[in-house]
């Protein structure tokens, strides 16, 4: 990933709603939601939402797919990841055990890794 992808898909995230609403997907996943119930529930207009979720998909952060009459939005988790990536790559300056930490918490969201 470059350097200008990575900021411009920064600057999609950087409104509330449009985070507000990757985040909402990312819950969602691998199911996603149709456009209007996105709306719903973060109590958005439509029209709104709509423009929120082009500028979230150009940048990379959602994928969406026609269903009968229902566009149905995903969170792009490949994106996340390499978004990620781009950040910690050169991580902790090749000392890979100041990173762990991070590393950790990133495996937390693994259902298998959560305690019960």
């Amino acid at each position: 990933m470059e350097t200008t992808a990575i900021i411009a898909s920064f600057a999609a995230l950087s409104q509330q709603t449009r985070l507000e609403a990757f985040r909402l997907l990312v819950r969602h996943e691998p199911e996603g939601l149709p456009a209007g119930e996105i709306a719903r529930q973060l109590s958005v207009p439509h029209n709104t939402m709509s423009a929120h979720l082009s500028v979230l998909a150009r940048a990379g952060w959602v994928v969406s797919r026609r269903q009968s009459r229902s566009i149905i939005y995903r969170a792009d988790l490949s994106h996340m990841k390499e978004t990620i990536q781009f950040l910690v790559r050169d991580c902790c300056a090749g000392r890979p055990e100041v990173c762990e930490p991070l590393m950790d918490a990133l495996g937390q969201c693994h259902p298998e890794s959560k305690e019960t």
